[in-house]
């Protein structure tokens, strides 16, 4: 036993999962290693280690420490996927590449007594227009954005390299993560959060798209528990399908903002101001809004049932009095 491994450590959800790995001791004696290319100040206390995640020589040296458990977090965000087309397929594919090899020859090493569980978040960019009122579990992937594409294609890697016994992954196809806290980030979803955390921290957020435009969220409470039950769930339960779409919430930006009004007042909501951006209404207009994710509901994996609640769980977990 080796201990566990969260790749992206250093970033919010990744904290968050440290966070909820330790207080619950969800696995017990094991030692816990975050990994990222940087960490926040006052993070989360445990193993830290620096690196490329794209880089195969990294790869190799996770690898040879054999984690139990590997929960794949980190990327670059669907904005910059989007403009920098290099630096996403590097970061978002070829580093799962690089990792999957890397355990596979540990695997191959151990004689086949190695065989981690690997829990990779991916994204419901992986699905494309044109959609359904709700997307079920048989809906096709078929992205529309590089993001979405890189997503997809590491889906099909954890669900092969799973299927041929070098480890045992599954895909966590996530929600927008909402509401964030601390600053936006290059995702073209981040306006979903800001809309919310900005005003609650008095301050003028940007709404770049109308406000009929509906999507599909979850906390970031939520996303640390997917992580934490798929880790702990039974595989043979999928049935060799291998990513799941996950419970979230649906709603219009104009009931986020309704919420908003219930949650902080008429005040918090003046401080919204609609600046159109063509280019991330153009990535939002090809993703998905609902969702009836059947499987993963039966599976146990649990999301908040409003917006409202999505609300109170940041002011709970991270807005600053």
């Amino acid at each position: 036993m080796n201990g566990n491994l969260i790749l992206g450590g250093g970033g919010m959800i990744g904290q968050k999962l440290a966070r909820r790995i330790i207080a619950q001791d969800l696995f017990p004696g094991q030692e816990l290693t975050l990994f990222d290319r940087h960490f926040p100040p006052n993070g989360v206390e445990a193993r830290q280690v620096t690196g490329d995640v794209s880089d195969p020589e990294t790869a190799r040296q996770l690898a040879a420490e054999r984690p139990d458990v590997i929960f794949h977090l980190a990327a670059i965000v669907s904005g910059q996927a989007e403009a920098d087309f290099d630096l996403g397929w590097d970061v978002n594919m070829m580093a799962m590449w690089h990792l999957l090899n890397a355990l596979k020859a540990e695997h191959e090493v151990s004689g086949g007594t190695y065989r981690p569980r690997l829990v990779f978040t991916s994204s419901i960019a992986v699905f494309g227009g044109p959609f359904p009122d709700k997307i079920g579990d048989e809906f096709l992937s078929a992205p529309q954005t590089s993001y979405g594409a890189q997503k997809a294609a590491c889906e099909l890697m954890v669900t092969d390299f799973s299927r041929k016994g070098f480890i045992d992954g599954l895909s966590l196809r996530l929600p927008t993560i909402c509401v964030r806290p601390g600053k936006a980030n290059a995702a073209a979803s981040s306006f979903f959060s800001g809309i919310i955390r900005e005003p609650l921290n008095n301050k003028e957020a940007i709404l770049p798209v109308s406000d009929s435009v509906r999507h599909w969220h979850a906390s970031p409470r939520a996303a640390a528990g997917f992580l934490t039950h798929a880790a702990q769930l039974d595989t043979d339960l999928v049935k060799g399908r291998r990513a799941l779409n996950l419970p979230g919430f649906s709603c219009t930006v104009a009931e986020q903002i309704e919420a908003l009004r219930r949650a902080a007042g008429q005040k918090a909501v003046d401080l919204i101001r609609h600046e159109p951006d063509e280019t991330i209404m153009g990535i939002v207009d090809g993703w998905p809004r609902d969702f009836a994710p059947e499987r993963a509901i039966a599976l146990g994996f649990e999301a908040e049932k409003d917006f409202d609640e999505i609300i109170a769980v940041y002011i709970e977990d991270d807005l600053t009095p």
